[in-house]
């Protein structure tokens, strides 16, 4: 009887050794895959490039008005019918091409009467407003007539001029030119972070063009949704590319 029971149990027993053996071997197995997983390499790399250069405006757009405020708006017509031929003049003298120049329809308001902060009903004057607007390439003469049209006032002309806008209309052409050297300039700092670690730089996997900021010379100013600087004739252009390149 003692045999018999024996012979019954070792079964179980034998079964229970190879499920812990399957067990043991099943655990090695995971634990070596994650070994070898945390000891594998990123396979990517993502670096920012960025490229500058300086720039110079080629075109100009120059505002300014003059308006005439008189008691009837015929009187307020012929005054600044007279402002404007005087403008005009101004600019034939300082070599302004006429189809450089747009002038705009004239805008009309009225001054109403007021008496005790309520209006009477009654239109004290008329005020007409001419507005001029000049585009031009010639960046330098603009630039100086503008600043020089204080005369008009001096000639008792009720001159407003505002501040020239400089552009620069190559901007197309250039961005595909300063994508490529961010790039390079990307793959560059790449290859030197891969380098120190004893990787090499692969194929790109993905890049993304970046906000080009366009400023003063020299400014160091920067916004995430891009500048353009419109203020200055000598300007920076920089671009910036995000590059995630593969490593071997």
């Amino acid at each position: 009887m003692q045999d018999t029971s024996s012979s019954r149990r070792f079964p179980q027993l034998f079964a229970g050794l190879v499920a812990l053996a399957i067990a043991l071997v099943t655990s090695s197995y995971i634990s070596a895959g994650a070994i070898r997983n945390l000891r594998r390499p990123n396979d990517a790399l993502s670096v920012t490039g960025s490229a500058k250069r300086p720039i110079r405006a080629d075109y100009v757009i120059w505002r300014m008005s003059i308006s005439s405020q008189q008691p009837t708006p015929q009187t307020a017509y012929q005054e600044l019918k007279t402002r404007t031929e005087r403008v005009q003049k101004y600019l034939k003298e300082q070599q302004v091409p006429d189809n450089v120049i747009t002038l705009s329809s004239i805008d009309t308001s009225t001054i109403p009467e007021v008496i005790n902060g309520r209006e009477t009903g009654k239109t004290l004057a008329y005020r007409l407003n001419q507005r001029f607007e000049i585009r031009s390439n010639d960046i330098d003469r603009i630039a100086k007539l503008s600043q020089q049209s204080t005369e008009l006032i001096n000639e008792g002309i009720p001159l407003v001029s505002e501040t020239p806008e400089y552009l620069y209309t190559q901007l197309a052409k250039l961005r595909v030119e300063m994508v490529a050297e961010a790039t390079k300039d990307a793959k560059a700092r790449a290859e030197a972070i891969a380098g120190s670690t004893g990787n090499r730089v692969g194929a790109v996997q993905s890049a993304q063009t970046g906000v080009f900021q366009i400023t003063s010379r020299n400014s160091t100013e920067v916004s995430n949704s891009g500048i353009y600087d419109t203020s200055s004739i000598e300007k920076d252009i920089t671009a910036v590319v995000s590059v995630k390149f593969a490593m071997d």
